[in-house]
């Protein structure tokens, strides 16, 4: 499992760590608005076009080679500006890595849940959000250092060890997981499948728990900005968001899986706090940042590895990654949607309402699923390939 986790670290250390850093102090620093934007925009839009893809592609050749495959495309795109140092390979090394990462991140997630018997995915998606918190979190603040140590260049050099280390890795530790044999399926057949409310409702949790931390991550230090706050207070508040989710989520893969908390009651409440976090960074000053920063994170931290665990129980092990896939497209749509929500209601009136816009959609998605009757799924229970 560990190089599993690594390759989450790595994923979520190099979309964070770069993005926050392209528009930083180094000589090598993106200086155009225009050009950040679409730089940004490049890494998220190959992520949301190519993730449902690799996942079909691991369901038909097995997980661990597309895993493998997209750490080392991401060591090479990463190596390709470490080496060309120039702005026109940066567009082609931040494609590279968005494309990369669209093939192991849900390799990765199929791989926990097919190297894990179901009674212990709560606690493998736990401690796999856990890893990739740490990697959001150190993302900033250790490619700020790499950066102002020796530029974009060195971030790039260090993405691309890293990347290659940890593929280097998972080849000699990861088993093969071969794939499994699967009845012939029609778009239909594909569509009503992701129609269903069991992969509906888990990857709607998920979108609104990543609108909601991508939400507080970008937008509360301008809130804290606009209280006084100086940078190590905002800076602050980040890592207590990041922090908190990182240490909720094996606790909550841990209450799954002994049975003292179900995913749909997981969820409902995990909306519910991470909307009370944006109501609560509607105050003003620094207790408004650190509350909404703190139940923003906790939220986050309860819906993740219950969502994951309850796609996993619901899904025919041989389409885990297709659909894991297609819930990392949801996230990403909640991650891009989020912050365009909040920009635009803070466009027209203030940044509170903006926060406000946002807590009432997962509030109101939370009280819509509470007053839903669940019914049970007809797919199967995923299985451990090694004890089914």
């Amino acid at each position: 499992m560990w190089p599993l986790y690594a390759a989450g670290f790595t994923t979520a250390f190099g979309a964070h760590g770069i993005a926050a850093n392209l528009g930083g102090f180094s000589k090598d620093a993106v200086t155009s608005l225009m050009v950040l934007g679409g730089l940004l925009a490049l890494y998220d839009g190959a992520e949301v076009l190519l993730k449902p893809l690799f996942g079909t592609l691991a369901d038909r050749v097995g997980a661990r080679p597309v895993l493998l495959g997209g750490l080392v495309a991401f060591a090479a795109a990463s190596a390709l500006y470490a080496v060309a140092d120039s702005p026109g390979w940066l567009w082609a090394a931040r494609l590279g890595q968005g494309a990369a990462a669209s093939a192991f991140s849900p390799s990765a997630s199929a791989l926990v849940a097919r190297l894990n018997p179901a009674a212990k995915h709560g606690r493998a998606f736990g401690s796999y959000g856990f890893y990739k918190s740490i990697g959001y979190t150190l993302g900033p603040l250790l490619g700020g250092v790499l950066v102002w140590a020796g530029g974009l260049r060195l971030l790039f050099t260090v993405l691309a060890v890293l990347g290659a280390a940890v593929a280097v890795w998972a080849a000699l530790a990861v088993p093969v997981v071969p794939p499994l044999p699967k009845a012939r399926q029609t778009v239909l057949d594909l569509a009503r499948r992701l129609a269903d409310p069991s992969f509906l409702a888990p990857t709607a949790a998920l979108a609104g728990a990543t609108a909601a931390l991508s939400v507080g991550v970008g937008f509360l230090p301008v809130s804290g900005r606009a209280a006084g706050l100086g940078t190590v207070a905002t800076g602050a508040a980040v890592s207590v968001l990041a922090a908190c989710a990182a240490v909720v989520q094996p606790r909550a893969g841990r209450a799954l899986d002994e049975g003292r908390l179900t995913p749909r009651t997981g969820m409902i409440v995990g909306l519910f706090v991470a909307a009370a976090g944006l109501a609560c960074a509607m105050l003003p000053g620094l207790t408004g940042v650190l509350l909404g920063a703190a139940l923003t994170g906790a939220g986050t931290g309860l819906i993740t590895p219950l969502g994951f665990a309850a796609l996993a129980a619901s899904t025919p092990t041989e389409r885990l990654g297709q659909t894991m896939g297609a819930a990392e497209l949801g996230r990403e749509l909640g991650d891009a949607g989020g912050p365009l929500l909040v920009a635009a209601v803070a466009s027209l009136a203030t940044l509170t309402y903006g926060f406000a816009a946002l807590a009432i959609l997962l509030a109101a998605g939370a009280a819509t699923a509470l007053t839903r009757t669940p019914r049970p799924s007809t797919t199967p229970r995923a299985v451990n390939p090694r004890n089914p």
